[in-house]
């Protein structure tokens, strides 16, 4: 099959070249007040994957430009306003950009994860946007980690290796993740499951806050993490760069090289990353086998011509992370196996001990799109392999090996009167099969497939869109047998449904703009929820699915309120998300069961089983950017949900406390530096006192942080350094999406409770390569 898809590649790309024309497109990027040039300017067309700087005469220029269509380009430059511009190559062949200086540069980010790219103040979703650069000034020890700094996101977190998405109190299987164009399959209905891609593959990273169900069909029902890569570089270049990092607590030491090329319009790109920690520290101690590593490498390779663009990626990605069940003295210290005290020489061996995990995702991914004279084809096709291994000797007692086939089409028709219509087909299947000697969740299939059709029109001040989409969902679950006894009951389970989604913008004038979404949603049960019989381990429970699950389904709105000046960005957003037939894990009457263990002990378990009932859930994200003076910024942002069971009146799990976070950041212009700043950071977070009856309540705390870095050249070589602190007061705390916090068994048996990590500085070094 995967072989018929390449062909039909090849033989679109013969057909579009055969009717399309080269040419040039150029320019010059100036400043509108003094009419200097800037060099070093950005000019991206993200439909085209192709971007160009600028040379110390503000000239651009791009080679092998369909002469046909319309399309989005986006000039930047630090300390000046965001560009947008769509051109129609046909008539226009060279253009000067003037723009405006500004202290806050980011108002007109291009947003690419909807369904037809657009400037942030035309686009009805909330999004929120991380950087290069802000990924590298803010350590953090994974991708997740990193995008969980953006107002609405929050993270589960299972030690310093393993995140789990949370946008608007919704996870799970309720976020989708795209990387290279495809949605990442791995386990994401796992809370202790983390997003297997390397954290500096991203060039920029995208939050689709809210329902997406239009565009990403089932399981995008609170929202989308859309991860870009590098866009290809100029003709005839060759870059790079290399980074490494390490810190403090928990030794994590991190390094990654990547180079990219484009020679007459085929391009390429090679990136390999290594990461490894031992355990990490929280104030008080080390919290053994707690360390992990991490192995990345991935490839590009692909054409860039007048017809579009058909690139290849392929990636390997390799986590090995650490178990460990709490067994202490009366001292409170740790023991290990044999019942010694656990040393801190041996908290600091790199060496992972019994149990641990070992994590495998291997991806390949096409991404494409094809210009017609009327319209074009985007086209994304994709194969995974997630193969997820339990240890607790040399053979894996869990081993769960998962293949995920994607396809993804839009075909976008020709715009007219600024209307643009898009047509969008999806489709995957998955097949899973249990390999070791334990089981959670049965061996399983499932097939999906979606279509929609979206409309979109744009005016001088306002847009409107709007769109429906159908989608088909199968499961299949597999009988077993283990010693006579029936482990797993067969299923088989069709799921259907019809959502919708409108939006509309409006800029009343050049200070204020106001968004608004309407959107309806849907996702199936996964084959965890209707099929598991067995203990979950690390959550000290046993599961029990439910065959005959209904399709959650997702009535959201949300409007948001933005308010720009010179010195002032004030965006203001708030949303209410109706869900029926939300489905939950609950112990019914304090349930427990008994199995027996590895050493044919008894042990007593809380049983859980899956339920469902009405949900609702409400709140607010608010950013405040204060920028007085060119050098100086203060930062604020604010988030809450609120989270009820409507059939139960309680509140829902894994609900994240409500955060302030304020940073000042100081940028002051120092004679043979670039790029200089410090940072000064306070991040609240208050008491989550809102639980389920097997949750626990966790305190408020503040965390200190700051950072500070600058860039500079050694000869003719870049260099950017930076020093990032995090909790500097080594405060005590416990998270409450934390696993490792307190919690309960049931109500007279609480858990071991671990802190979170204490005092971490983070030494970081960028080298940009330009050959």
């Amino acid at each position: 099959m995967n072989r018929i898809l390449y062909v039909l590649i090849v033989l679109l790309i013969g057909f579009s070249n055969a009717y399309s024309a080269v040419i040039t497109f150029s320019g010059k990027v100036i400043d509108a007040q003094t009419k200097e040039p800037l060099p070093g300017a950005t000019v991206t067309i993200q439909d085209l994957k192709i971007s160009a700087l600028a040379d110390i005469n503000g000239v651009f220029n791009f080679n092998r430009i369909p002469d046909k269509g319309k399309f989005l380009v986006q000039v930047s430059y630090l300390g000046y306003k965001y560009q947008n511009q769509t051109i129609d190559f046909a008539t226009t062949k060279n253009i000067t950009f003037a723009l405006q200086p500004s202290l806050i540069e980011a108002n007109e980010v291009v947003v690419t994860g909807t369904v037809t790219g657009a400037d942030n103040k035309k686009n009805s979703t909330s999004v929120g946007v991380l950087s290069k650069d802000e990924m590298l000034d803010r350590a953090s020890t994974n991708l997740i980690d990193a995008v969980s700094k953006v107002a609405g996101v929050n993270q589960i977190t299972t030690g310093q290796a393993i995140s789990k998405p949370v946008i608007r109190g919704l996870s799970f299987n309720r976020i989708v993740t795209i990387n290279n164009g495809i949605k990442q399959q791995g386990q994401q209905w796992g809370d202790e499951h983390g997003i297997e891609i390397d954290q500096y593959s991203a060039d920029r990273v995208e939050v689709l806050r809210g329902a997406a169900s239009l565009l990403y069909g089932a399981d995008a029902l609170g929202g989308v993490i859309n991860i870009l890569e590098p866009l290809t570089v100029s003709d005839g270049t060759v870059k790079g760069e290399i980074l490494s990092n390490y810190s403090t607590n928990g030794g994590l030491s991190a390094s990654s090289a990547m180079l990219t090329g484009n020679s007459d319009g085929f391009v390429w790109r090679a990136r390999g990353t290594i990461k490894n920690a031992y355990s990490f520290k929280t104030p008080d101690y080390y919290y053994p086998n707690s360390g992990f590593k991490e192995n990345s490498y991935e490839g590009m390779f692909g054409l860039n011509k007048a017809w579009g663009y058909s690139h290849a990626n392929v990636s390997y990605f390799n986590n090995k992370i650490g178990f460990y069940d709490p067994t202490v003295d009366a001292k409170g210290s740790f023991l290990d196996d044999n019942g010694d005290i656990i040393t801190n020489s041996q908290n600091k061996n790199r060496t992972l001990q019994y149990p641990n995990q070992d994590i495998t995702h291997f991806k390949i991914a096409s991404n494409s799109n094809f210009l017609f004279d009327k319209g074009n084809l985007k086209l994304d096709i994709g194969f995974q392999n997630n193969v997820r291994k339990e240890l607790e000797s040399l053979q894996p007692s869990l081993f769960f090996d998962l293949n995920t086939y994607t396809l993804d089409a839009k075909y976008y028709l020709e715009q007219k009167n600024g209307w643009q219509p898009v047509f969008g087909l999806s489709t995957d299947y998955a097949h899973s099969q249990n390999k070791g000697k334990e089981f959670l969740v049965p061996d399983y299939n499932y097939f999906g497939i979606g279509t929609f059709y979206y409309v979109k029109k744009d005016w001088e001040n306002s847009s409107f869109n709007a769109g429906l989409r159908f989608d088909y969902r199968n499961n299949q679950g597999k009988d077993l047998v283990l010693g006579g006894a029936q482990k797993f009951t067969a299923f088989k389970t069709d799921y259907a449904n019809l959502s919708g989604a409108a939006g509309y913008t409006h800029q009343f004038n050049d200070k204020f703009n106001f968004k608004a979404n309407l959107s309806s949603g849907f996702r199936a049960p996964n084959p965890a929820e209707q099929g598991s019989n067995g203990i979950h381990s690390g959550t000290f429970r046993y599961e029990v699915g439910t065959n005959d699950l209904k399709a959650e389904k997702s009535y959201q709105a949300d409007v948001t309120f933005g308010y720009a000046t010179e010195n002032f960005d004030v965006n203001l957003s708030l949303y209410n998300n109706y869900m029926t037939d939300y489905i939950y894990l609950a112990q019914n009457n304090a349930e427990t069961i008994d199995v027996e263990n590895d050493n044919g002990q008894i042990q007593t378990l809380p049983l859980f089983r899956y339920k469902q009932d009405n949900a609702d859930l409400y709140g607010t994200d608010a950013s405040l950017i204060f920028h007085p003076t060119s050098f100086f910024h203060f930062e604020n942002t604010f988030s809450y949900v609120h989270a009820e069971n409507l059939a139960l009146n309680r509140p829902l799990p894994f609900i994240p406390a409500a955060s302030l976070r304020n940073e000042i950041r100081l940028e002051p212009k120092i004679k043979g530096l670039k790029s200089s700043y410090f940072s000064l950071g306070l991040d609240n977070y208050f008491a989550q006192n809102r639980i389920d009856n097997f949750e626990t309540t966790t305190g408020g705390y503040s965390l200190l942080r700051s950072g500070i870095g600058a860039s500079f050249k050694l000869g003719k070589q870049a260099v950017r350094l930076n020093i990032s602190g995090n909790n500097l007061l080594d405060k005590k705390y416990y998270d409450h999406l934390s696993r490792f916090k307190p919690g309960r068994l049931d109500e007279t048996n609480p858990t071991f409770g671990i802190y979170n990590q204490g005092r971490n500085v983070t030494f970081g070094v960028y080298l940009p390569l330009s050959i």
